[in-house]
């Protein structure tokens, strides 16, 4: 999605300035402190009740069911909270801690991406649940999941798997029943932490069984910074909804974008026929249908959140790594992720589904390919396919790669929907080797 300020590597020294001030006069001494990544799924399970044995998460269903009676009628019953309120921050100890490190350790020496979309995806439900804490409540009555992956951007920071990583966050705009949440990524770097990634996602509310929507409390906001962050939020939710009314699922392409299309099929007729059938590929061009990866995975209890659905961090893990993959692959060299866009999470996964993923490149620019993942899932009693989520990656390889032409006019409403994405980069981005992120 397009935005009017800068989307690449914005964390300045001078833009962390009100993260750290939401720290300031918090009453909760909880919040003060710096979790470590361990304890944010064990708060998350505590927060819902959740059984860490899969035999007995049925029974935890049942018992959700008498927070009922703790759910607001409306927005207006439930007291508005501060920024501050919501303030987290997670320590991620790959220096300190040594034998965390192989579970996010890449054979290039390099932290896996995949893993930290895990620890994101938890991180911004623990925030929403902090927001809607019910004090007189030892569980939320509220099914928190999340709805979008708005927009993740890395910074121009190299990444160790041997320096500790620090995540801070807040919600930063709600709605009635939705909130968006700033997430920020650190590393250490010469005794002070650097930043990594800006993160935006945006999680909604559902009832204590997960069955309907569930109001949330109001944002009250206490600075012209804080106002900032909210009128942007505010922006963030007026793009998305005008981004989806222009999908090319619903619209037309754009005459500019019809043109671009018309042009690329001229350019693979073959010069020797006069025929629309006869089709040649220009040189260092690749045919879109011959860049694509598939793969298959059994959704197993181990991978389940805590309302025994499969993890979204989980889908967005393997997804992410067939996208590395497929990039890899077409480009001949290692890939680095740019930018993670709009990842919609349309339907849950449910334990024991049969998850299938299909990823291919539908646009490429210099050194840029931009991959597009498609989830779907079955059950073993269905053989019916559902689709559950679209994720788009941008990957920047070591040297040029192809340009990916279409064939049909399917793949060519693929190639437009890829332009989209990539475009939505403020500015491309030059990293150097040492300064990217690998699977």
């Amino acid at each position: 999605m397009r935005r009017a300020a800068l989307r690449l590597c914005t964390l300045s020294k001078g833009l962390l300035a009100p993260s750290r001030g939401l720290t300031q006069g918090s009453q909760n001494p909880e919040k003060q402190r710096v979790f470590h990544i361990h304890e944010v799924r064990d708060k998350l399970r505590e927060i819902v009740g959740a059984s860490t044995n899969w035999r007995d998460h049925v029974k935890a269903m049942e018992e959700r069911k008498l927070l009922h009676s703790f759910l607001a009628a409306s927005q207006k019953g439930l007291p508005p909270r501060r920024m501050k309120d919501s303030y987290i921050e997670v320590l991620l100890p790959l220096g300190s801690q040594p034998e965390l490190r192989e579970k996010y350790l890449t054979v290039q020496n390099t932290v896996r991406f995949g893993r930290i979309l895990e620890d994101l995806d938890s991180l911004g439900v623990l925030i929403c649940y902090m927001h809607n804490k019910i004090h007189s409540a030892k569980m939320s009555p509220l099914s928190i999941v999340t709805a979008l992956v708005d927009r993740i951007d890395m910074c121009k920071k190299s990444l160790s798997p041997e320096q500790d990583i620090k995540f801070s966050g807040h919600v930063s705009w709600v709605g009635k029943t939705s909130m968006e949440v700033k997430m920020h990524m650190f590393q250490l770097h010469d005794n002070e932490f650097s930043p990594v990634l800006d993160a935006t996602f945006v999680m909604v509310a559902r009832d204590s069984e997960n069955k309907g929507p569930a109001f949330v409390n109001p944002l009250t906001l206490e600075s012209p910074e804080e106002e900032e962050i909210f009128r942007q939020g505010e922006l963030n939710q007026g793009t998305r909804v005008a981004f989806s009314s222009m999908s090319l699922l619903k619209m037309a392409p754009t005459a500019e974008e019809m043109t671009t299309i018309h042009e690329m099929f001229l350019n693979t007729l073959d010069p020797k026929t006069i025929s629309f059938r006869s089709r040649v590929l220009p040189p260092n061009a690749v045919w879109m249908e011959n860049s694509k990866l598939k793969s298959l995975d059994i959704c197993h209890p181990q991978e389940r959140n805590i309302f025994n659905r499969i993890f979204g961090g989980f889908l967005m893990r393997r997804a992410y790594e067939l996208g590395w993959a497929t990039a890899c692959n077409f480009g001949g060299s290692r890939p680095f992720i740019v930018t993670v866009d709009d990842i919609m999470f349309q339907k849950p996964v449910e334990v024991g589904s049969l998850l299938f993923l299909s990823s291919q490149v539908c646009f490429t620019q210099g050194n840029y390919i931009q991959v597009r993942v498609h989830s779907e899932v079955a059950s073993l009693q269905d053989k019916e396919h559902m689709t559950t989520n679209v994720f788009h990656f941008t990957f920047l390889s070591e040297k040029e790669v192809p340009l990916v032409f279409p064939r049909t006019y399917g793949e060519s409403m693929l190639y437009l929907d890829g332009q989209r994405h990539f475009s939505s980069m403020s500015a491309p981005v030059t990293l150097k080797k040492d300064h990217l992120i690998e699977p």
